[in-house]
């Protein structure tokens, strides 16, 4: 006979410390942000745009967070694969939900399970790599 261990889902609570985080790491650096927390299932459970943010950062990171929950991969990591002669290069037009491979995806997991991303969109790619790095080091 085998046991499992259910691993707990991401929480609100825990959406709300990831978003605080990446915007205080993005206001450490001078930069404006969006962030976006999906859970598991792909469902939205936080969403933050800074009043300076440009407005298209909010889709960014929605589409980046979507992109890192579906391939269970930060989206830094994929940016290859999208190119011309990439294993990828067709998926960003494959699908009905628009995937997005630009560094600022990362998925969040616990006790080895996947159970959401997290999107970061506004700074440079690198910067927004970084801030959602930032944040997921934050939840532990």
């Amino acid at each position: 006979m085998s046991t499992t261990t259910a691993v707990g889902p991401l929480t609100v609570q825990d959406a709300d410390l990831l978003v605080t985080a990446a915007q205080r790491a993005a206001e450490a650096a001078g930069a404006t942000v969006s962030v976006t927390v999906l859970d598991g299932g792909g469902h939205l459970l936080a969403f933050r745009r800074d009043d300076r943010a440009v407005l298209i950062s909010g889709e960014t990171s929605t589409r980046k967070a979507y992109t890192a929950l579906q391939l269970n991969a930060p989206t830094a990591d994929l940016v290859d694969a999208v190119k011309p002669d990439g294993p990828f290069h067709s998926l960003q037009t494959a699908l009905d939900r628009p995937l997005l491979f630009i560094a600022g995806g990362l998925p969040i997991h616990r006790d080895g399970r996947l159970i959401g991303a997290i999107g970061v969109g506004g700074g440079a790619p690198e910067q927004d790599h970084g801030f959602a790095t930032a944040a997921v080091e934050a939840l532990g």
